[in-house]
């Protein structure tokens, strides 16, 4: 399989003599763009990511004309993950928990999920038009190219482009994804076709908030067409069928044309992960600056009411943790380690209850080879959250962190209170 951009390869499979260019029922069904920009002719296909129509007309296109290579919208661990059904085996729960990159994986998981909601009702494997896009590349022998951004790198930068409520629709939009069972009609699938899957997940509110939809859509262009531009930029005459989302497709039409900043300048500076903020780590240390004085103004109006307002703040944040983990169904130990680590935070800077118990709950119940096989299907319905092994740690941590959080808010609002009566 080769992914390098240089050079091409004359197919091994010729061109079906009785299909003109585009033609075919599935092709005539989606949107269709031709750019020429330098010696390169990019024939731009708009797809649906859960469609067979969609499937159909890629290999329509790769049958009725000559390509001399194949973009997907694909970043690499997506293409790894879609060549290799095992690739989960390979996933270090430990090591996920530590670099902190739950939040991450269990985002990739409710993408993931839903696709597969989408997909099961019709009997179709999500990402089935890439699939077959890099199949009939194979099949030819054809350069395959990956384009799109890392997921994560997007929805970091999504995250980070917009304010606090703004972030609660995210994390709204991908738990909406793994909770609702509502089947979608073939239609629905169909208007895809005028959207992006990512934007699909948050509903109008991609549409309505302009940071987020640039950083779902508008910069995924642009990186894109960077990445066309990149992968074409050794002047070597060739036909590239690039199949990408049909909400792209407008995007990267207009963007090939105008685009002149150096391309490899470019996917850097849109790969590129936002500066983590001070703010909200100055903030955190501000409210438990607040909670400490006050507990330490408690003791000098006597042993007794210094001595309650510590044991408020370890069974408030104790308490919260080990609620989390209980919602988890975390084993009895994991959820003892969130009730002791949470009150010791100041205590341990850097290392969150939540990775204290996940790792806990990870050594306790190791996942088995049958939780990486049944991974990808278990996150599809909600329940299967709390089935799967690796799942139910990655909702440890999740809800632990969610616990810990509401118990330092509401400790701290009960012993300043208690303060107030005080003074």
């Amino acid at each position: 399989m080769n992914t390098d951009p240089v050079g091409t390869t004359a197919p091994l499979v010729a061109p079906d003599p009785d299909l003109q260019p585009g033609a075919g029922a599935a092709g005539a069904q989606q949107p269709l763009a031709r750019v020429t920009l330098g010696e390169t002719e990019f024939v731009l296909l708009g797809t649906a990511h859960v469609s067979r129509v969609s499937a159909d007309a890629v290999r329509e296109m790769l049958a009725g004309e000559h390509f001399d290579a194949v973009a997907v919208e694909l970043c690499q661990p997506r293409y790894d993950s879609m060549r290799d059904p095992d690739a989960y085996r390979k996933l270090d729960l430990f090591q996920v928990i530590r670099q902190r990159k739950v939040g991450l994986i269990a985002a990739n998981l409710a993408l993931s999920a839903f696709q597969r909601r989408l997909a099961e009702q019709f009997g179709i494997e999500p990402g089935a038009e890439m699939k077959a896009a890099i199949d009939g590349a194979d099949a030819r022998n054809l350069p395959v190219w990956l384009i799109d951004r890392e997921i994560g790198v997007t929805l970091k930068r999504a995250y980070h482009s917009v304010g606090f409520l703004d972030r609660l629709s995210i994390v709204g939009g991908l738990g909406a994804s793994l909770l609702t069972r509502e089947e979608v009609s073939e239609e629905e699938i169909e208007k895809l076709k005028e959207g992006d899957l990512l934007g699909s997940m948050f509903n109008e509110f991609a549409r309505e908030s302009p940071p987020l939809y640039e950083a779902l859509i508008g910069e995924r262009d642009r990186y894109m067409t960077a990445r066309l531009r990149e992968y074409s930029s050794d002047g070597v005459p060739r036909r590239v069928l690039v199949v990408i989302g049909a909400g792209h497709l407008a995007g990267i039409e207009k963007e090939l044309p105008l685009q002149d900043e150096p391309p490899q300048e470019l996917v850097a500076r849109l790969a590129t992960l936002p500066p983590r903020s001070n703010l909200g780590r100055w903030f955190a240390i501000a409210i438990f600056v607040i909670i400490a004085g006050a507990i330490g103004l408690t003791f000098t109006h006597g042993a007794r009411a210094g001595t309650d307002a510590l044991i408020t703040w370890v069974l408030f944040t104790g308490g919260f943790a080990a609620l989390g983990a209980i919602i988890a169904a975390a084993h009895p130990l994991s959820t003892l380690a969130a009730f002791v680590a949470a009150p010791l935070k100041p205590f341990r800077p850097g290392v969150p209850a939540s990775a204290i118990s996940a790792g806990v709950e990870a050594w306790l119940r190791k996942p088995r080879v049958a939780d990486f096989d049944t991974l990808r299907d278990d996150v599809a319905h909600w329940s299967g959250w709390w089935k799967n092994r690796i799942a139910r740690t990655l909702l440890n941590f999740m809800f632990v962190t969610i616990g810990t959080l509401v118990g330092e808010y509401l400790a701290g609002f009960r012993i300043i209170s208690n303060l107030r009566n005080l003074l």
